[in-house]
């Protein structure tokens, strides 16, 4: 028999009893009519939308009155729901700090004379930027301590810090807000002095041209998109800075990037089925950019730089899982590729490392990745092999191009993250760090399987599993169940030492690597998208159903987890099959996509028409959305407990998703189930910036489950604990 249902407002195990249930909020209804494709719809909450919310991504506090009223009820009513986990949160806090080794580094990173990497301290939530000399002469140079800059700030996020070629300047990027904007300050490394802040707005990315004076970044246009290429001189007015190059089509992003070779600085149009690249000489950053490739519908390719040829990966010519052609630097159309590595049904290529003698690709052959080397002289290749049954698999990027070197990263669900040095003439690995786990990890108390579930159309889908060995697997085991599915990235079977939270109290951990990624090559996505996306839920559905059909779980008792666009399948599936979860997790879920997906101001709008449809243009892709989308299709009926996040400051998945979501499910449903949302009012897309503060979020989700699933009692709470709870 399954465990017996949580009571309504549950009990703490340390003796105080819980508050009584507050009433939720409700939004005040505003309705508001659409009309598209000859169809009507009444939109009861477009009201929690900030008509100024471009503005709101600079200024969080210039939130309209009424918006901000209903977000903070909102939070308020959260708390008080979860007001009698507050001492169990505070436990798993500190028993997740348990699994962090405090003072923690980097394997550093060698660069001509010095080696570069970032440390903590024991009690510090950022990074510190740090080199030292490769001789061993002279003491460690702190280039950048994220910490005191971020000091006074509720928020602050540092995505970018690149050395200059000369290793005298150092560049980064920081975000006040989660908004994704950035300011760029150039400080010299020996004394840190500041010797440019003329940047505002900016992406984040930041390229040195070869003459360390020069750098390249790019920009966002009103509509929050990266659209232009700016180049800038350390020292100039940012008034002065030249255009490199504008991107017209508002379903086109821009980055910028540099060939490990150091050669070539590549700008990067991009939506997500089709791409175009231009180039600089990173020698002459004043040259204008030549074209690789011109872009065509449905032709992807990235360009490394190797002697006098570029090295792409594409899926040109029918090469769904991608090929690898060379083409010399002096003539790079199309009409001049020839083939290095040609395409292999089924075998994906996913990304190069490439050095003066090997190149070394990341692929995944039956969902699985592996890494393949190959010596340029005599096209050699060797295969560099792993034991477990699943696992995660990455290049680490390196600064050398003359080297025999590649840096990779294993782990598993039950391997903690370790860093290999591989040196490919040789054939040898050395490990360089394995990740602590301070409050102890023994593997063998763990089992991970890869498992096979049909689908209602006879596919496949593969499914990872995580549970301690002692675990009952006779129906009565809660499950958590996670997905993503889109935009053709694949789930890893990766260490997350979080994850033990809630397996070591009986929970099975399970990832559904469902159609919309890339888990079982190119094919896999497209059959996850577009016209095709309901494959996407009906997988997951399938997973869940084949789970408790195996005796992991009971109908009823699987929480559903995922963020983004994997909150998009959370709210779907649990409107299509609500009788199969206890509880959903949303983390910032893009659940209003009928209604963002049909406005092209939004940031990722016009991005993302060949990922989901254009259903402005096309009525089948309207109706096709409309017949998933979450916020449209919330019915009068039971739904399991369901906890959503939002982020005020998200340019990703705007803040008033969630919100609405939540409003129209508090207004429909028919049981009394809970259902949270919780806003961080001071953060974007990817919730709190620091180390420790980022626990606590994931404290609140885990506490949310225990208590839905009636095990906080499997939770040890101190005395002090719960004193300072109550």
């Amino acid at each position: 028999m399954p465990p017996k249902p949580p009571t309504a407002t549950g009990r703490a195990h340390f003796g105080s009893r819980a508050p009584a249930m507050p009433l939720p909020p409700r939004a005040e209804l505003r309705p508001v009519t659409i009309t598209l494709h000859g169809e009507t719809r009444v939109d009861p909450y477009a009201w929690l939308r900030d008509d100024n919310w471009q503005q709101v991504m600079h200024q969080p506090d210039v939130l309209r009155a009424d918006i901000r009223a209903y977000l903070e009820a909102e939070n308020a009513y959260c708390s008080a729901v979860l007001s009698d986990t507050d001492a169990v949160q505070a436990a798993l806090i500190e028993e997740m700090k348990g699994r962090i080794k405090r003072e923690d580094s980097s394997v550093p990173a060698r660069d001509g004379p010095f080696a570069y990497y970032q440390r903590y301290e024991a009690t510090s939530q950022h990074p510190i930027h740090c080199r030292v000399s490769v001789d061993g002469q002279g003491p460690e140079t702190v280039m950048l301590d994220v910490n005191a800059a971020a000091e006074g700030k509720a928020f602050y996020r540092v995505p970018a810090a690149e050395h200059s070629p000369d290793h005298t300047l150092l560049a980064f990027a920081a975000d006040e807000t989660g908004s994704e904007l950035h300011a760029i300050t150039v400080r010299t490394i020996a004394d840190g002095t500041v010797v440019d802040s003329a940047v505002r707005d900016a992406t984040g990315d930041v390229v040195w041209a070869n003459d360390s004076r020069t750098f390249f970044y790019t920009v966002l246009d009103d509509n929050h998109r990266p659209s232009k290429v700016f180049r800038h001189r350390v020292g100039t007015a940012h008034s002065d800075d030249m255009l490199v190059y504008e991107e017209l089509d508002p379903g086109f992003f821009v980055g910028i990037g540099k060939t490990e070779s150091g050669r070539y600085l590549l700008i990067n149009a991009h939506d997500h089925v089709t791409s175009e690249i231009q180039f600089i000489e990173a020698d002459h950053p004043d040259e204008a950019p030549r074209m690789l490739a011109k872009r065509e519908p449905g032709i992807e390719y990235h360009a490394a730089h190797h002697g006098d040829r570029f090295l792409i990966t594409t899926n040109a010519d029918g090469a769904e899982d991608f090929k690898i052609v060379t083409v010399p630097v002096a003539t790079p159309g199309r009409e001049h590729w020839r083939n290095l590595v040609p395409h292999q049904a089924g075998r994906l290529l996913l990304s190069l490392r490439v050095t003066a003698k090997f190149m070394a690709r990341l692929e995944r052959v039956d969902g699985l990745p592996r890494i393949v080397v190959r010596r340029f002289a005599d096209g050699q290749e060797h295969v560099i092999s792993f034991p477990e049954e699943a696992y995660d698999l990455s290049i680490v990027p390196g600064y050398e191009f003359a080297t025999t070197e590649l840096r990779f990263a294993y782990s598993s669900f039950t391997t903690p993250r370790e860093i290999y040095d591989y040196d490919m003439a040789k054939r040898s690995r050395t490990l360089r760090k394995r990740q602590e786990i301070p409050s102890g990890h023994d593997p063998a108390e763990y089992v991970t399987r890869r498992l096979m579930a049909k689908s209602h159309d006879g596919e496949l889908v593969p499914v990872s599993i995580l549970h301690r060995r002692d675990t009952k697997l006779d129906g009565t085991a809660p499950l958590m169940l996670y997905g993503y599915g889109a935009y053709g990235m694949a789930m890893p079977a990766m260490f997350n030492p979080n994850r033990f939270t809630l397996v070591d109290r009986g929970f099975v951990y399970a990832i559904a690597h469902i159609r919309g990624g890339t888990d079982r090559g190119y094919r896999w996505y497209r059959e996850g998208r577009t016209t095709t996306k309901a494959n996407t839920f009906l997988d997951f559905i399938a997973v869940a159903e084949h789970l408790i059909a195996s005796g992991y779980t009971w109908q009823g008792g699987i929480a559903a987890h995922g963020g983004s666009a994997g909150g998009l399948l959370v709210g779907a599936v649990v409107n299509m099959r609500p009788d199969l979860f206890k509880a959903a997790v949303g983390e910032v879920p893009f659940v209003d996509v009928l209604n963002t997906i049909c406005d092209p101001t939004l940031p990722l709008t016009p991005p993302e028409w060949p990922e989901w449809g254009n259903p402005i243009e096309d009525p089948k892709a309207f109706r096709t959305i409309r017949g998933y989308s979450p916020y449209d299709n919330v019915a009068a009926q039971d739904y399991p407990s369901i906890l959503a996040t939002a982020g005020l400051a998200d340019p990703r998945v705007t803040y008033w998703e969630p919100a609405k979501w939540v409003a129209k499910l508090r207004a429909t449903k028919t049981d009394q189930n809970l259902l949270l949302l919780k806003t961080n009012m001071a953060a974007g897309h990817a919730g709190a910036s620091g180390r420790f503060a980022k626990l606590e979020e994931i404290a609140m989700i885990y506490a949310f489950l225990l208590k839905v699933f009636d095990r906080l009692d499997r939770v040890t709470v101190e005395p002090g604990q719960a004193q300072n709870a109550a």
